[in-house]
């Protein structure tokens, strides 16, 4: 079992930053990936980005491109979302989520366990 804890999550205004951390604990290998996905008021769940913890590729959505970067510490079994250049529409709950597949996936029915979410807010 696998258990993932987010934290980083606040309000800022736009044009801020935030770090939001996700850390894995529990039976993991090396060959998994782990990536962050979003809901926003109304919205339905969307992927942000996505790392394979043991190729390291990143995969990003448009929305985030250029803005957000991904990246990770195998040895604290820890994934990391450096967000800059916020904008309102970045407001959401933001999930960490751990994919037993070293193949970085944005389909959010690849990832096996998840997180409970934390919660940013960009005020305009």
């Amino acid at each position: 079992q696998v258990s993932l804890t987010e934290s980083g999550g606040g309000l800022v205004q736009a044009g801020d930053s935030l770090k939001l951390s996700c850390a894995a604990s529990g039976r993991t290998s090396s060959a998994y990936s782990m990536g962050w996905f979003r809901q926003g008021p109304g919205k339905e769940r969307e992927f942000v980005a996505t790392i394979s913890m043991f190729r390291g590729t990143t995969l990003y959505s448009d929305s985030v491109k250029g803005r957000f970067t991904i990246s990770k510490d195998n040895a604290k079994n820890a994934m990391y979302l450096q967000m800059d250049s916020l904008k309102p529409e970045d407001t959401a709950v933001y999930f960490c989520a751990l994919d037993l597949s070293s193949i970085a996936s944005t389909r959010a029915e690849r990832y096996r366990y998840w997180g409970q979410g934390t919660r940013v807010t960009v005020s305009s």
